[in-house]
């Protein structure tokens, strides 16, 4: 089932993102978090990429993906990067995808690794789209769901978010057939987002990315890769609770759910969860919206 067949039933799109297991974090641990989240019973779950790449063997972000879809009875989404992959690779990726029952995918750029010389098949991510919707000599493909990346602040690496709403046409028009925004910690950046979206013909489902932060550690990276704004309360909270985690844990819990709570009142489509693979913060936020779901 693609993912954006849950759209449009009335009803808010539930949805956590979980990654691999790595050197950090075992393989046991990981997939004793997934049993739980799926538990939840979200209506998919999305699957970053993990250290083995695109790679058909050993591929941490097909197997995890394996395991929600047909362990877990519940749809998955295989993040796709293309910035280090050939042609041949992507196809081999989305035959194995396929030959495991997964049929959608978030397909995405990566991030650019100086060590790490990047292939010229696919220099953005709409290339990537296009190839799988598009390509005659793979029509199989085409039945894949597409998500795509957006970016309710602009890319960091766009000129300004105009720009950056361009490139977004681009992928829609390309095949995307839904779009999950990077994380964002003042509602009204996404709702200004969301206007412009529409305004040039962007008319697929949006779904916000909600990530609930537990550690100020945490939130230096992720704001250091995304260049997401952080608002005053926000600032304060971190301050407060700083040096108290279980304070600041619970604390970045109630911050994401009462933007969520806001997000849902005012009817965003659906509601991504960057859940960090813990069953605590996925059980905590879904408990407090599920009756508005």
């Amino acid at each position: 089932m693609k993912t954006s067949q849950f759209f449009g039933k009335g009803r808010t799109v539930f949805a956590v993102e979980v990654f691999p297991p790595n050197k950090n974090v075992s393989t046991e641990k990981v997939y004793t978090a997934l049993e739980e989240i799926a538990q939840l019973n979200p209506d998919y779950i999305s699957v970053t990429c993990g250290a083995g790449g695109n790679s058909v063997g050993g591929n941490p972000t097909l197997e995890v993906s394996s395991f929600i879809k047909n362990k877990c009875n519940i749809e998955s989404v295989a993040h796709l990067t293309c910035v280090c992959s050939s042609k041949s690779e992507v196809v081999d990726t989305l035959h194995a995808l396929k030959s495991h029952n997964i049929g959608n995918v978030l397909a995405l750029r990566g991030d650019v690794n100086p060590e790490i010389p990047r292939k010229n098949d696919f220099m953005y991510a709409v290339n990537l789209i296009e190839f799988i919707r598009k390509n005659p000599d793979f029509p199989e493909f085409r039945e894949f769901g597409i998500s795509g990346a957006c970016y309710p602040e602009g890319h960091t690496e766009s000129e300004c978010v105009n720009a950056d709403l361009k490139n977004l046409k681009n992928k829609v028009d390309g095949g995307c057939d839904t779009l999950i925004t990077q994380i964002f910690f003042d509602n009204a950046f996404y709702y200004s987002f969301l206007d412009k979206a529409r305004l040039i013909g962007i008319d697929v489902p949006i779904s916000a990315g909600i990530m609930p932060v537990t550690n100020k550690k945490q939130i230096e990276r992720m704001v250091s890769m995304c260049g997401a704004s952080l608002p005053p309360k926000f600032t304060k909270m971190i301050a407060k609770y700083e040096s108290r985690p279980d304070a600041l844990r619970d604390a970045g819990i109630a911050y994401a759910t009462e933007q969520i709570v806001e997000l849902i009142s005012n009817g965003v489509e659906g509601i991504h969860l960057y859940a960090m693979n813990s069953p605590y913060v996925a059980k905590k936020i879904h408990e407090s919206i599920v009756n508005i779901l």
